[in-house]
């Protein structure tokens, strides 16, 4: 488990590295966005990663694990706007972003770790293309959830769906480097 906590870690450094890079660049921008259309973001992401698993090949240079983390950023701005709401300023200074971005990441590091209580390492034994269709699945819940206006039954709200996502693509992002180091 320790070897996992620090593989994440170790993900996420990257990911907020360039969250912040990009926020130095744009500001916060990404405010103006609804939560639908950062979802769509993501759904898109995820859509590139599944068309390249099936095809084999890609046309454009991105490379996928590029990908799972615009995944990961997208679903901590959706957090942070599904928390901030529709403010009238659209500006976050950075001392507040900031914190907002590492809570976010602290409470889905608190769910891996306890997922991988209950369930084991599990996911190191899964194919990488099943994360992608595990991501797809969650964005389609998260669409249903706001078409429905967020109203739910018996559901987990959006914001277990993109904490879960967030975790997916960490998985992912940690399998494709051992791939790579092997």
């Amino acid at each position: 488990m320790e070897q996992s906590l620090s593989q994440y870690d170790t993900v996420i450094a990257t990911c907020k590295e360039l969250f912040l890079r990009k926020n130095k660049d744009y500001g916060t921008a990404w405010r103006i966005l609804r939560l639908s259309s950062l979802t769509d973001q993501i759904f898109i992401k995820a859509s590139r990663v599944r068309t390249i698993e099936e095809q084999g090949t890609r046309k454009v240079e991105d490379r996928i694990e590029d990908e799972y983390i615009g995944m990961i950023n997208y679903c901590i701005m959706a957090l942070i706007q599904e928390e901030l709401g529709d403010a009238e300023e659209q500006e976050i200074p950075i001392e507040t972003l900031e914190p907002l971005y590492d809570g976010y990441v602290s409470k889905t590091r608190q769910l891996f770790q306890d997922k991988n209580h209950d369930y084991g390492e599990i996911w190191r034994e899964m194919r990488i293309s099943s994360y992608t269709d595990l991501i797809l699945m969650k964005i389609l819940r998260i669409k249903q959830i706001e078409n429905n206006k967020g109203l739910l039954l018996a559901s987990e709200g959006v914001d277990a769906n993109y904490m879960d996502i967030i975790n997916y693509c960490v998985f992912a992002l940690i399998r494709l480097a051992e791939k790579e180091n092997t």
